[in-house]
């Protein structure tokens, strides 16, 4: 252990203001050279905003989720909205992972000793209701404390703008450049952290606000579409549950059949390897409940239910619907072309928009329907601000907005999605992906289509037939060195593919707008990234084939030739 990481190392723990926090960097000092390599991790650099805002794990030190991480993410933030001369509260908003409420009301404290209201949400409730309230409440900014369907040991502080600083499109949204950079800033100058004025915990709103939340949500079920559908549920251990639940109760359908090991929230997640339900084996016992119970299809949130997974039967798989493995689960481009077909066939006006990563599918779709379409770079920070850009705005960063401008006014968002099963099916409701109005439309949609004999599997298959087979699939390289991930671009930098599938390959590099590579021939698509949540390197594969022919063999391909690309 160097003396200059030992003394970073110490000056931080005078400053720490949590009892437990200093014991666990005191110990690691304690422990000499056997402890350098993770205090040198904890001292590599401090958690900054990514994709959706900090996040990382529940560890003393500047790159970790802390108290005095918090504090100063917190007071960094407070500053900043003071000098941007904006009134109005901070409304606050947390899961039911460990540490979470410990870190809303931190949150709390240090707006109030700055003298800014701060409003805590009524206990831990999914993301939505957050963003939601940013907006219903006019508040100047909110703060939602989680780390979505990450491991049980992280946490995470996603920061959200309300309408004076949100920017087009942007209120009661995800907070983007250069406000991120700003706050940032404004963090690193925060100075000691125990001379952070401390107020009071703040003020708990009632539960009236989660009342006006689903009243609204529950209104993108049109009121005479069908609503026999039996469903089956899960929240995976996170807080989705109740709400999900009188959602379904207050829009008409029949209450969900739940998955009872998986009801309650629980921050430990005992029933699956990770709480994301892209994960393969996260969603089986809901799976399994919805054969067993004659579902007609399987909806899953992740555990602060700002995403939505369906699973449905496929006959294609050789089993029945009683028998899971006649089921499988929809890719998310698969259910975001499904709503966006859902909602433009019930005439919803505005901009469908959608990411680089995600299938093009619905560019297509768009075009051969004369409604409008955006592109933008990954996350729902983007999506959401794709609707709203008057004429003479620039373009957000790596925004292609095609037909989205109308000369002389503002577009809106009808609908966004991205294909890691986030979608907004309500964007005036929730700047954000809402898993909660996602699970209800396609609901609607599945009831709808079950009235007249069909079924989510039927529907995709006509789209199919229309446009052809839009197969996607996904190569995640998980790294234990973040240097990796660099170095992998790098080299597909240097030395990108000439052809791919026996096809002449265009590259396009999207620096210095986003760390993105994408790949492109006749029929096929890769779009490689860097995680902006987690230590992995993605490739978003693509190949578009007839409505009959089997896709597998192209994409097994595909993915081992960029594989080689990568070197792995």
């Amino acid at each position: 252990m160097t003396e200059q990481l030992r003394a970073r190392a110490t000056a931080w723990l005078d400053d720490d203001p949590d009892p437990a926090d200093r014991q666990e960097l005191a110990a690691l000092l304690d422990t000499g050279p056997a402890g350098a390599a993770e205090l040198a991790d904890r001292f590599a650099g401090p958690l900054t905003f990514g994709t959706a805002g900090l996040r990382g794990p529940l560890r003393a030190g500047p790159n970790g989720m802390n108290r005095a991480v918090v504090r100063a993410a917190a007071t960094g933030l407070v500053r900043w909205l003071a000098a941007q001369g904006v009134a109005g509260p901070i409304v606050i908003g947390y899961d039911a992972r460990h540490r979470s409420h410990e870190f809303a009301v931190e949150t709390a404290r240090v707006a109030t000793g700055a003298g800014r209201r701060a409003l805590l949400l009524p206990g831990p409730l999914p993301t939505p209701v957050l963003a939601y309230a940013v907006r219903e409440l006019d508040a100047a900014a909110g703060v939602m404390v989680t780390a979505s369907h990450n491991p049980p040991r992280d946490n995470g502080y996603k920061v959200y703008l309300g309408a004076a600083l949100g920017g087009p499109g942007g209120a009661g949204a995800q907070l983007v450049s250069p406000a991120d950079g700003a706050i940032e800033a404004a963090i690193r100058e925060v100075g000691p952290l125990t001379a952070v004025p401390l107020g009071e915990p703040g003020e708990v709103l009632g539960a009236d606000l989660l009342e006006r939340y689903l009243d609204a949500a529950v209104a993108v079920v049109a009121p005479d579409a069908p609503r026999e559908l039996a469903v089956a549920y899960t929240p995976l251990h996170g807080v989705g549950g109740k709400v999900a639940a009188e959602a379904f109760r207050r829009a008409g359908f029949a209450p969900p059949a739940i998955v009872a090991e998986q009801a309650e929230p629980d921050p430990d997640f005992p029933t699956v390897a990770f709480p994301n339900p892209e994960e393969p084996g996260a969603i089986d016992l809901a799976v399994a409940l919805g054969a067993s119970t004659g579902a007609d299809l399987v909806i899953a949130n992740d555990p602060d239910a700002d995403r939505c997974a369906v699973a449905v039967p496929d006959p294609a798989l050789g089993a029945g619907p009683d028998d899971p493995a006649g089921w499988r689960m929809l890719r998310g481009d698969e259910v975001g072309v499904l709503l966006a077909d859902h909602l433009i066939r019930r005439a919803t006006p505005g901009v469908y928009a959608t990411t680089i990563v995600s299938s093009s599918l619905l560019r297509a779709l768009t075009e051969a329907r004369g409604v409008r379409y955006a592109e933008t770079l990954t996350g729902f920070k983007w999506i959401v601000r794709a609707g709203s850009v008057p004429e003479s705005a620039p373009e957000p960063p790596g925004s292609s907005l095609a037909d989205a401008r109308e000369p002389g006014t503002d577009t809106d968002l009808a609908f966004g999605y991205e294909e890691a099963l986030g979608y907004a099916v309500a964007p005036r409701l929730v700047r954000d992906k809402d898993g909660i109005t996602a699970a209800l439309l396609v609901a609607e949609l599945a009831a709808t289509l079950r009235a007249d004999g069909r079924t989510l599997v039927d529907r995709l298959a006509e789209l199919a037939a229309e446009f052809g087979r839009y197969a996607t699939d996904q190569l995640s390289v998980r790294v234990t060195d973040l240097a990796d991930l660099g170095a992998m671009m790098s080299r597909l930098r240097s030395g990108p593919p000439a052809t791919l599938l026996e096809r002449k390959v265009t590259v396009d590099d999207l620096l210095p707008d986003a760390d993105v590579l994408r790949l492109s021939a006749d029929g096929l698509r890769v779009v490689v990234r860097p995680s902006g949540t987690e230590p992995k390197l993605k490739a978003y594969l693509e190949v578009v084939v007839a409505a009959d022919a089997d896709p597998a063999p192209e994409l097994a391909r595909l993915r081992a030739e960029i594989s080689t690309a990568l070197g792995v």
